[in-house]
């Protein structure tokens, strides 16, 4: 197991995985990030979009997260999420609709409020579809 670390990801509601993983790709404020054994403490934002677990020989497990914080501890990577589900549990059609309400809201810029909510609202549709795309890429080369 030297090859491995304890990985945690909750969300406010609940806790959605806990494993020992190989690696974790995760999108980070400034680009995506690879955690592998023994990487460096760490602390930094996440935006929005997928988590990748690849486990022990290879098995991957994909996630979503609405944001958050990633925790990188000598044995321990810790995701604390604002939400999070499993990436085969998002629905696609309702993501889509959001994009489109989010889009619609976004143009109408009746007040800044409204903009500054349909940009989050967009982002976060945005990235659920993002999600969803990947899975069904992977699933395809499987």
């Amino acid at each position: 197991m030297a090859n491995s670390f304890k990985c945690n990801i909750v969300s406010a509601e609940e806790a959605i995985f806990s494993g020992d993983i190989e690696q974790l790709v995760a999108s980070g404020m400034m680009g995506d990030l690879g955690i592998l054994p023994g990487h460096a403490p760490l602390l930094t934002e996440l935006q929005p979009g997928p988590i990748r677990v690849i486990h022990d020989g290879g098995a991957e497990e994909n996630f979503y997260v609405s944001g958050g914080f990633l925790e990188v501890q000598p044995d321990v990577v810790t995701i604390l999420a604002d939400a999070a589900s499993r990436a085969g549990d998002l629905d696609e059609a309702a993501a889509e609709e959001a994009r489109q309400h989010a889009l619609k809201a976004f143009n109408e810029k009746s007040s800044e409020l409204d903009y500054t909510r349909a940009a989050a609202e967009l982002a976060e549709a945005v990235a659920q579809l993002r999600t969803i795309q990947q899975l069904r890429k992977k699933a395809g080369k499987g």
